[in-house]
Formats: C-alpha cells, structure tokens, sequence
C-alpha cells in the first residue's frame, strides 16, 4: 500500500532533503523516524529534492508498506521523535502507482527578504537593504511568461532532458520591511529560483535594464545571469496534484 506523507521543515540544520553520504538530510530524518515506528526499513521518495539551507511549509513523499495504517496515530507518533525542525501533518493513503514527484502539477516558492535587519528572522530571510525599484523587478516578472527555456538560470552540468519550464505565476510582494517572491511552475531546474531572485535584483538595482533581462534568458547562459542568492531565504511552500 502507497500512503503519502506531507511535511514541513527548517532547512537551516541539514545537508538539503536528499540522502546523502555523511551529512544529515530531512529525507533521512523522516526515514528514520517510520523505520523506527513500523518497525520496517522504510524508504521515502520526495516531491521536490530542496538544497541546503532551504525550507519547506509543505513537502511531498510517499512510501509503501504491506499492511493498512492508523495514520493519526502515526501522525501523532512521529511527531513525537522527529527532531524540533521537522513537522508531519498528514499522512493518507494513494493508489499504488501514484507517483508524489510525477504526478505533481505545479510548485510553488517563496523568497522571502528582509530589508531591515531584525534578530527574529535570521536564517529564514535574506538581509539585503539596498534600495530597490520594485515596480521594475515585477515588469521584469512578466517577461519570465514570455518564455519557457531557462537554462539560464539552472545549475550547470545538470542531468536534465529538457530546461523548459511554464511559469504560472512570479511577483514580488512588499510588507512593510519585508519583500517577497512568489513563484509557481509546472516544474523548476536546479538552482532555478535563487538565480532568478538573484538577476532580479540586478534589476532592481539599476544594473540591467528590462531588455538586457530578456536577453539573459534568450542567451540560455548561467554565466550571464545574476549570482544566486543565499538558501536561507527559500521557501517550498506548496506541492499541486
């Protein structure tokens, strides 16, 4: 039986969601927890493989496991164990072959920064106080749905068929000293969204212009766009099926 499970977590403490060698992962964490509780090695498979530093207000998995659950009791149980930054909502059951990654419709982020520093949001939002023109960066914004080839914005040397993404939604949000990016796709490429924060604050700092942003996507060269910014900002706030 497949059940999925949804989660939340402050990416601050650990090596990003995916498994790895020598370095603590969400995606571990969350394994352990279950293997622990059901008494069964237990392997998840995660709806968005979130970096470093980057966090999460609603990740997807799913695992399998031969035998129906109490999932509110586990709900509740897991909780119990799992370290303080991590959370488990829910836990329900899906048809066997319904995949948390592939069945995914879109995603949604945030990039959330501060323009004033203040102590209770360190390490969940990016301190940046420059002076910005954010009526510019959202013009900048609608240009990103003119295209769908964002390879310049991707990782480079990345495993990927294709760097085609359809953006359905990117703004910027202003809350008094707080400004926030939202942005959701059907799918996103590695390093994707810190990269377009990145050259989106080139714009709003005077240093490119509109058409020299379209440009940057039409070059298809990361070398061309801005410099990611930093993980602690990120948020993966939803996962549509």
């Amino acid at each position: 039986m497949r059940y999925f499970i949804e989660c939340a977590y402050r990416g601050t403490n650990y090596c990003g969601w995916q498994i790895q060698n020598n370095a603590k992962t969400v995606q571990e964490e969350i394994e352990k927890a279950l293997s622990t509780l059901l008494k069964n090695t237990i392997e998840i498979t995660g709806s968005s493989r979130t970096d470093t530093g980057v966090h999460a207000m609603q990740q997807m998995a799913h695992f399998e496991v031969e035998h129906e659950l109490d999932t509110e009791n586990l709900v509740y149980r897991i909780n119990k164990i799992l370290p303080f930054d991590i959370s488990v909502s829910r836990i329900f059951n899906v048809a066997d072959d319904y995949h948390c990654r592939f069945e995914a419709t879109s995603r949604k982020y945030e990039y959330r920064i501060s323009r004033q520093k203040n102590p209770f949001l360190k390490g969940l939002y990016y301190d940046f106080n420059h002076k910005l023109n954010v009526e510019l960066m959202n013009e900048a914004c609608q240009i990103l749905f003119k295209h769908i080839d964002f390879e310049c914005f991707s990782k480079v040397n990345t495993q990927v068929f294709t760097f085609n993404c359809s953006i359905m939604e990117a703004h910027w949000e202003e809350k008094d000293d707080l400004l926030i990016f939202h942005i959701k796709a059907n799918r996103f490429l590695r390093g994707m969204v810190r990269a377009v924060v990145g050259t989106l604050l080139e714009v709003g700092s005077g240093r490119l212009s509109l058409a020299d942003f379209e440009q940057i996507i039409l070059s298809k060269n990361r070398k061309n766009a801005g410099r990611a910014v930093p993980a602690e900002g990120l948020f993966l706030m939803e996962v549509n099926y």
